[in-house]
C-alpha cells in the first residue's frame, strides 16, 4: 500500500480527532506550498492568501469574507504554531473523548473557535490601543478551539491526572490554570495580542460549556444540526428508487457468505504472491469492505 493510500485509509477510518489533525496539517502544507509558488512567480514574499482565509479585525471587511470565521481555525503559517496546537489538540482531545462523544468534540472545537473570533473582534474594535492597528490585523490558528476543549474537560474532570515529563502527575485544572495565566500575562505582547485574546474567548466558552453539560444542557446539539443542514445544501442529492426484493433464504445467505470468503482468500493469496499494488480497484474495495465486518 502506498503512503497516499495509507493516509486516505487512515483518514477514512479515523475518528473526529484524527480527521481534525489531518485537516490542519493538510491546510498548513497547502498554504506553505502556495506561498512558495507565489514567491517564485512574483518575487514577493507577501502572499494575499492568508488575508482570504483568516479573520480580519475590521468588521466591514469581515462582511465580505464571512467564511473566514470557520476557515481561520484550520490555518497556521509557522511550524511551531501548528506543532504546539496539534500536540495540545491530540493530548486534551483524547481525554475529552474518554468522557464525551465525537459530536460534542467537534461542536466544542467549532464553537470555541467562533467564541475566540468574537472576543478578538470585540477587543480590536472596542479597545482604543488595539483599534489603531486593526486595519492590518488578522486572526488565524486553532488555539481558541484547543483552549475550549482543554477548559471544557478541565472543568468536567478537574482532578484527572496526566503525567508530564520531568514533573510527574498533574491535575487538569492546574494545566488549564497555567494556560490561562500565561495568556493573561501575554496580552500586553504587541506581537500576538489578538491571539491571546482569542484564547481567552475559547477558554471562556469551554468553561461555560462544561457548566451547561453538568446541568444537562448541550449547546453543541443545535450547532451540529445546523452544520448538518448546511452541509446537506451543498451535497449531491441521491436519486432514490424503491425496489421490492424477495427475502433471502438461509441457504442462499450461507452461499453468499462462503463465496465472499473465498473471494477474500483469493485476494489475500494474490497479495502474498504479487503484493498489494497488484490488486485491482474492485479487489481493494472488496478487501476493505471485508475488513470492516
Amino acid at each position: 500500500m502506498s503512503i497516499v493510500d495509507e493516509i486516505k485509509q487512515s483518514y477514512r477510518q479515523g475518528g473526529a480527532l484524527t480527521r481534525l489533525i489531518y485537516i490542519n496539517v493538510g491546510v498548513f502544507i497547502a498554504v506553505r506550498l502556495i506561498q512558495v509558488f507565489f514567491s517564485l512567480s512574483t518575487g514577493s514574499v507577501d502572499s494575499p492568501l492568508l488575508q482570504w482565509i483568516s479573520v480580519p479585525s475590521d468588521p466591514m471587511e469581515l462582511l465580505f469574507k464571512p467564511w473566514t470565521l470557520l476557515t481561520y481555525m484550520f490555518v497556521h503559517y509557522d511550524f511551531f504554531h501548528i506543532l504546539i496546537n496539534l500536540l495540545w489538540l491530540y493530548w486534551f482531545g483524547r481525554i475529552f473523548l474518554e468522557f464525551l462523544n465525537p459530536r460534542q468534540f467537534l461542536g466544542v472545537y467549532f464553537l470555541g473557535g467562533l467564541s475566540g473570533a468574537l472576543m478578538y473582534l470585540l477587543a480590536y474594535n472596542l479597545i482604543p490601543e488595539l483599534y489603531s492597528n486593526h486595519s492590518s490585523s488578522i486572526l488565524l490558528g486553532a488555539s481558541a478551539s484547543v483552549m475550549a476543549i482543554l477548559f471544557a474537560i478541565a472543568r468536567l474532570k478537574a482532578d484527572y491526572q496526566i503525567n508530564l515529563m520531568f514533573i510527574g502527575p498533574v491535575k487538569l485544572k492546574y494545566i488549564a490554570l497555567f494556560a490561562l495565566i500565561l495568556d493573561l500575562v501575554s496580552i500586553s505582547s504587541l506581537s500576538n495580542t489578538g491571539g491571546h485574546l482569542a484564547h481567552l474567548g475559547g477558554a471562556g466558552f469551554g468553561f461555560l460549556y462544561a457548566g451547561m453539560i453538568m446541568k444537562g444542557k448541550d449547546v453543541t446539539i443545535g450547532f451540529n444540526k445546523a452544520m448538518d443542514s448546511l452541509v446537506s445544501l451543498f451535497s449531491r442529492k441521491s436519486k432514490l428508487t424503491v425496489t421490492h426484493r424477495r427475502p433471502v433464504s438461509d441457504m442462499e445467505y450461507n452461499k453468499r457468505v462462503v463465496a465472499n470468503q473465498q473471494e477474500v482468500d483469493r485476494i489475500l493469496e494474490k497479495i502474498k504472491a504479487s503484493g498489494y499494488d497488484s490488486l485491482s480497484s474492485s479487489e481493494k474495495k472488496t478487501l476493505f469492505e471485508a475488513s470492516k465486518k
